[in-house]
């Protein structure tokens, strides 16, 4: 597949179901109360522009949130249809994101793959990505749901 055969587009809130069907769909990505309409939609109007989409035709065959914190940028739920797997489309998700992460001045960026999640640490670690063995996450739930 080239370049031609699919378009990267921003991510809009009007794309919301589709991209919540391909993430509910994709083995590997945990949907919570974070993934909710209204949390998304506050999540790319904080960060505009940095999360996008993949179109085939005008069907969106795959998505990539992204976000910084001014000091680190980081990525979530990268998703590409199984049927459109292998293609690229992945890839071209990633850079654009890097790209748009770099232009705002952000220098390393952090993803969070499950353990238990082979195709995704298969992709990351295919494309270049470095596993650290140095941190461990903690999280903390302070509403219940999440």
């Amino acid at each position: 597949m080239t370049a031609r055969d699919y378009d990267l587009r921003i991510m809009k809130m009007e794309d919301y179901d589709t991209v919540y069907a391909l993430w509910r769909n994709t083995p590997g990505i945990s949907l919570g109360a974070a993934d909710s309409r209204e949390q998304i939609e506050a999540f790319l109007l904080r960060h505009p522009g940095f999360s996008f989409v993949a179109e085939v035709q005008g069907e969106i065959v795959g998505a990539l949130l992204a976000a910084h914190d001014m000091r680190r940028g980081f990525l979530y739920h990268l998703a590409v249809k199984p049927e459109q797997r292998k293609k690229g489309i992945a890839q071209a998700l990633v850079e654009r994101c890097l790209m748009r992460l770099k232009d705002t001045g952000i220098a390393k960026v952090h993803v969070f793959v499950f353990r238990d999640n082979a195709e995704g640490m298969r992709f990351w670690q295919g494309s270049g990505w470095k596993q650290r063995e140095d941190i461990h996450v903690f999280s903390h739930s302070i509403v219940s749901g999440e």
